[in-house]
């Protein structure tokens, strides 16, 4: 069982910038996905960004241009930088990852953006 843990979440004033990260207890190179989503108070869990194994990536139209994700499976870690972060972005934020068998969650860390 893959242990995911967030980090990097914080306060930040809109126009601001945050990186996370993503830790996973196992290798993540066996790892065929692994993606950031996002939850607002009030609102359904949504994709923020995604990356394969391969390096392809997806990004959720309203964060296009501004969040990029990368993995590092050398170091078992999965980031999101966000840029130009406004209060739309504010939202717990979750890893997310899928083995050939498996999903797995993180517990989450919360980005809040002060306008």
């Amino acid at each position: 069982q893959i242990q995911l843990v967030e980090s990097g979440g914080g306060l930040v004033q809109a126009g601001g910038s945050l990186r996370l990260s993503c830790v996973a207890s196992e290798s993540t190179s066996s790892l065929n996905l692994m993606a950031w989503f996002r939850q607002a108070p009030g609102k359904q869990r949504e994709l923020a960004a995604a990356i394969s194994s391969g390096g392809g990536t997806n990004y959720a139209e309203s964060v296009k241009g501004r969040f990029t994700i990368s993995r590092d499976d050398a170091e078992n870690t999965v980031y999101l930088q966000m840029n130009r972060l406004n209060a739309e972005d504010t939202a717990a934020y979750y890893c997310y990852a899928v083995s050939e068998t498996n999903v797995y969650w993180g517990r989450g860390t919360q980005v809040t953006v002060s306008s």
